[in-house]
């Protein structure tokens, strides 16, 4: 389904359900049925099931025997982290990166949820981390409910990135979802921190077309989108500076990625967010 179709839609849910189902593939292996935490669904009653399963409120109203069957909660623990800092405003063709990204998010954590997995946001935003959705009870809910209110604003700079301390007791894996460009190489610095053999890092990186070709030709006012400095120039006379410069900081960090159970996948604004996380499902397997 086309980008510009799942933001017409302005739900993020029902979005996010479309592109996993067209994906028809989970992010690990398979789901399973039990006694757990998340509701799930309706049975009829079996022998050898325990009465105290039974819905007696539901029961006064239908007269018929149900057991509340849930999902077990997977040991697995996705971490999203969402960049919100100005750039993330940037739009080409009436979409945002922001937006391409909430929905990137949403249809990940849907993904996550269908395979019954503990899931938790972050926020980037002003030099800060700030936890948006602490891992718990209905937090699939409440991803999408901050994600849906988020706004982008503001730089995120931070000599030392860093996040909390985390007690590995499980298998993690965290997803970063930004535009990944850096002043300096704080990017870098926070992924190098998080890293390690059993914390997996996927790394959507979220650009426009133009700002990869810059091919453009007049006069434009160019306008910083974190700092608002604004500054007109012709853009023909920087264009070969720029395009040489977007290659060689790909570059460099395509080679400065090269770091264990780490997993760049670069997309554009047109690109189908169902072949992104496709591709980054494909990586995960290799």
């Amino acid at each position: 389904m086309l980008t510009t179709e799942l933001i017409k839609l302005n739900n993020l849910q029902i979005a996010g359900k479309l592109v996993s189902e067209e994906l028809m593939l989970g992010i690990h292996g398979s789901k399973r049925s039990g006694i757990g935490i998340e509701f799930e669904q309706y049975r009829h009653y079996e022998p050898g099931d325990d009465p105290k399963r039974i819905d007696w409120k539901l029961y006064a109203r239908t007269q018929k025997h149900l057991v509340r069957e849930s999902a077990t909660e997977s040991n697995f623990h996705i971490r999203f982290v969402l960049d919100l800092s100005g750039s993330m405003n940037y739009a080409e063709k009436n979409i945002s990166r922001l937006n391409y990204c909430k929905i990137l998010l949403a249809s990940l954590a849907y993904l996550g949820y269908r395979q019954s997995d503990q899931m938790s946001l972050y926020a980037l935003q002003n030099g800060d981390l700030e936890t948006l959705v602490p891992a718990g009870k209905q937090a699939f809910q409440r991803i999408l409910y901050e994600l849906e209110k988020a706004e982008a604003t503001g730089m995120w700079q931070n000599e030392h990135p860093k996040f909390p301390h985390f007690q590995q007791k499980q298998k993690e894996l965290f997803v970063f979802v930004s535009d990944f460009l850096q002043v300096d190489d704080e990017w870098m610095k926070l992924i190098q921190s998080v890293a390690n053999p059993r914390r997996e890092i996927l790394i959507f990186q979220v650009l426009g077309a133009e700002e990869l070709q810059f091919n453009l030709n007049g006069f434009y006012r160019f306008k910083d989108l974190e700092t608002g400095k604004e500054m007109e120039l012709e853009a023909s006379t920087i264009k070969e500076e720029v395009q040489k410069k977007a290659a060689a900081y790909l570059a460099n960090l395509d080679e400065a990625l090269q770091i264990p159970h780490v997993h760049l996948v670069r997309t554009t604004l047109h690109e189908s967010i169902a072949s992104a996380i496709s591709e980054a499902l494909r990586m995960r397997k290799v």
